[in-house]
């Protein structure tokens, strides 16, 4: 199991070289200019010279990846453009939120969908199962903005329950921290309990007629313990998978929902970054972004040798 795990470790250097390298180039290869951007509208040519000389952009490319990648190597992801502070330090202040965020929802995900997957499997063409699988085809149909702002109108307008917008640390209160992540949360949520519920109705399914179900059976175990420690038990891999996939896709949810409820996190981070051409956040969030991801593929991967022994081998 080490060894496996060194291995996957070291596959993901490439990974993160090409990424790095893909990353550097669009953004040096676009034709906007964030020289222009800082200099403003009433800039002329000299002062914008000026700029792009300070921030060294008007240096060969491959002479400003080899000075980026090694400053990055050294853990100095370099100074914002736009926010004029070091990017380690921007990206420890959005940590909270995005992190916070993003275990609330796969939280409320999977507590929800693998009841409502089993359920469903077991109810096999009932209403229930019904229910279930058109919510799974709503769930993938609405994007989330439309979600969020449904969300909105009617939990924090009309009835008046939860704040619109913004985000409290955990430090000033649970509750408030809470209150605040709650819409948010459901919102991004939604598609994932589609996602996570349709598989696990489809993968327990499949167990479902298997010979070690029947033998449980006619050793009188209850069907609740039939459901969870051999349907649910063996039907493990795929609804793994699929969790992790869905932990990756927050990545993309993230940005939306941050930006609809104005929090302070890393996708609203990304946004800013994008809209101002600010090379080094954008570079040092996507990395991470990019790192998470296969990390999380590392876990999922590892996670499948404690359902399936045979994976190991």
């Amino acid at each position: 199991m080490f060894s496996y795990v060194l291995r996957r470790l070291a596959a993901t250097i490439p990974v993160m070289v090409i990424v790095a390298v893909l990353v550097f180039l669009m953004l040096r290869l676009t034709p906007s200019d964030p020289a222009a951007i800082i200099a403003g509208d009433n800039a002329n040519a000299e002062q914008v010279a000026e700029i792009r000389k300070r921030l060294g952009l008007d240096q060969p490319i491959l002479t400003q990846f080899v000075i980026w990648s090694s400053k990055t190597l050294q853990g100095d992801l370099g100074e914002s453009f736009f926010f004029k502070k070091q990017v380690a330090e921007l990206i420890l202040d959005r940590l909270e939120p995005t992190l916070s965020l993003a275990f609330f929802t796969i939280l409320l995900a999977v507590l929800i969908a693998i009841p409502l997957g089993v359920l469903a499997a077991y109810r096999h063409g009932s209403w229930l199962d019904r229910i279930v699988m058109g919510f799974s085809v709503l769930g993938f149909s609405v994007p989330v903005f439309v979600i969020g702002y449904a969300l909105i109108y009617v939990f924090a307008i009309e009835l008046n329950w939860l704040p619109v917008q913004g985000y409290q640390r955990l430090a000033q209160g649970f509750g408030g921290w809470l209150q605040r992540l709650i819409l948010p949360s459901v919102t991004l949520s939604v598609i994932y309990v589609a996602l996570i519920a349709r598989i696990t109705r489809t993968s327990v399914l499949e167990v479902m007629n298997e010979d070690y179900i029947r033998t449980a059976r006619a050793k009188g175990q209850t069907e609740r313990k039939v459901l969870v420690r051999h349907a649910l038990a063996n039907a493990a891999v795929p609804i793994v998978t699929v969790i992790g996939l869905g932990v990756a896709l927050l990545i993309g949810g993230v940005v939306v929902t941050e930006s609809v409820y104005t929090i302070p996190g890393l996708g609203r981070l990304t946004v800013d970054a994008v809209l101002a051409r600010d090379y080094p956040t954008i570079q040092a969030v996507i990395l991470l972004f990019s790192l998470t991801y296969v990390l999380i593929n590392l876990l999922v991967d590892v996670t499948y040798t404690f359902f399936d022994p045979r994976i190991r081998y």
